[in-house]
């Protein structure tokens, strides 16, 4: 990549100054081919550890490692002109100190390129996040539905509702005084989206939230329809690209078992002195 298309790209203060503004797009990238196309369109393009579950087949994100993460780091970084990229840090490698978490998170910034990282949690990780901030490792925050507390949740539910809902404006709170630079909000009713899009400094990025927030995000696989394990009631097919595989990967196999490919025009001609058998007179 040129150095002049590393300093066209977005950075976290030009996603923070987004707060109010134009929407935020942004989705999921795990792969070169895929980056390039999502560059063309999003602002900000998160290497997520849905990772797992939706290239891995793993049944959650918990079994997603730093090594895994850096690894499809490396490779959407290379696709990426334009979008801020964001690297998720995996289950375990920042909840048990801030050191920790620096650690982790400079090895991700240095090994893969990225912008910035994000991390689950509100005031539990506020100390981290400001531990991170301060030395220069700019923070996306996550709360709501943290899908790497799955087990403590009991399952891929709401969150925030009723009682529940101050915990969630008390979260969002302290992401945005420990300095990240905006907040996903996942699975939360609407009108707590929205009164927390209104009272907090930083953008908010919605997935499951609301029309209101500052930016939207989706797994990109949801929302081109490639990943069928289940359907998220928050996610909007745009494509069928499964439906549309399985059907072309049928085709192929009974074109193959039929002769019928590959044809003459898929293969070579042979330019070379014809083969004889026997000796050579």
């Amino acid at each position: 990549m040129s150095a002049t298309a590393r300093t066209a790209a977005l950075t976290p203060p030009d996603i923070l100054a987004r707060k109010g503004g134009e929407p935020l797009v942004c989705l999921t990238a795990y792969t070169t081919p895929l980056a390039r196309i999502v560059d063309r369109h999003c602002d900000i393009i998160l290497v997520g550890d849905s990772v797992g579950m939706v290239l891995h087949g793993l049944p959650s994100t918990l079994g997603v490692t730093l090594d895994m993460m850096i690894m499809h780091g490396k490779a959407v970084r290379r696709g990426v002109e334009r979008a801020l990229l964001v690297v998720d840090m995996p289950f375990g490698s920042y909840e048990e100190s801030p050191e920790q978490a620096f650690r982790n998170a400079a090895r991700i910034m240095a090994e893969t390129g990225c912008s910035a990282v994000k991390l689950e949690g509100g005031e539990t990780m506020e100390r981290t996040i400001r531990f991170l901030t301060r030395h220069g490792i700019p923070v996306m925050g996550h709360i709501g539905l943290t899908p790497q507390a799955v087990n403590s949740f009991g399952g891929y539910k709401v969150q925030g509702r009723g009682d529940d809902a101050f915990h969630i404006l008390r979260d969002a709170e302290a992401v945005a005084d420990a300095g990240a630079f905006s907040v996903v909000l996942e699975k939360v009713p609407a009108a707590l989206a929205d009164r927390i899009t209104a009272t907090t400094p930083i953008p908010t990025i919605g997935i499951g939230a609301s029309a209101s927030c500052d930016g939207q995000i989706l797994v990109v696989d949801d929302m081109l329809g490639m990943f069928d394990t289940f359907r998220p009631k928050f996610v909007k097919r745009f494509a069928e690209l499964g439906q549309t595989a399985d059907e072309a990967i049928a085709d192929y196999a009974s074109d193959v078992r039929a002769r019928r490919f590959p044809a003459a025009e898929h293969v070579f001609s042979d330019t070379a002195p014809a083969l004889h058998k026997g000796k050579t007179e």
